[in-house]
């Protein structure tokens, strides 16, 4: 298997217990619609395959997990920082009207009070939340994408009209 022909799904933060169980930091969007019976780990440039004998997944983008063959906290070890991939043969169709928040890349987002501010050149995803990065006057301003600050989005033109708090852009423009 090669790189090429995965998708990336996340990577391993770190050990808990004893027996070999490994916490995983998703970055796919909704990790429960993957089909979780075996991984790959990007290991010294190869994909080597793992299978889950259990797991649990969290809230928070996170995920316990039980490997085959892995029963030993220093077994577990070799494995943190390791990033994770399944084959793009199992990646979740995605239904075609479906809007995503990270679709929102590339919008132009227009603030209440400071008018245009440029185009969505980044979208981060956060345990809690997500957070859009614009580049404005030649600084980059960064703002969380919740329905308290979002008032409209207009897919037909690419827009996204948000209400920032007052004095935000002012923190990143000053610094």
């Amino acid at each position: 298997m090669k790189i090429e022909d995965c998708f990336y799904i996340g990577y391993i933060t770190k050990t808990k217990g004893l027996k070999g169980e490994v916490q995983v930091y998703f970055e796919y969007d909704v990790p429960a619609d993957l089909p979780l019976d075996s991984v790959f780990a990007e290991i010294n440039g190869k994909l080597v395959p793992f299978f889950i004998s259990t797991y649990k997944l969290q809230n928070n983008q996170t995920g316990n997990f039980y490997f085959d063959d892995i029963d030993t906290i220093e077994k577990a070890q070799t494995l943190i920082r390791k990033k994770l991939y399944l084959p793009n043969s199992l990646k979740p169709v995605r239904i075609d009207d479906e809007f995503l928040i990270t679709d929102l890349k590339g919008f132009i987002v227009h603030d209440e009070t400071a008018g245009e501010l440029g185009e969505i050149i980044e979208i981060h995803e956060y345990p809690q939340q997500f957070v859009a990065v614009v580049s404005y006057k030649f600084k980059e301003i960064m703002f969380p994408l919740n329905d308290d600050l979002i008032l409209e989005i207009d897919e037909e033109n690419g827009i996204l009209k948000v209400d920032l708090p007052e004095g935000l852009i002012d923190l990143y423009l000053e610094a």
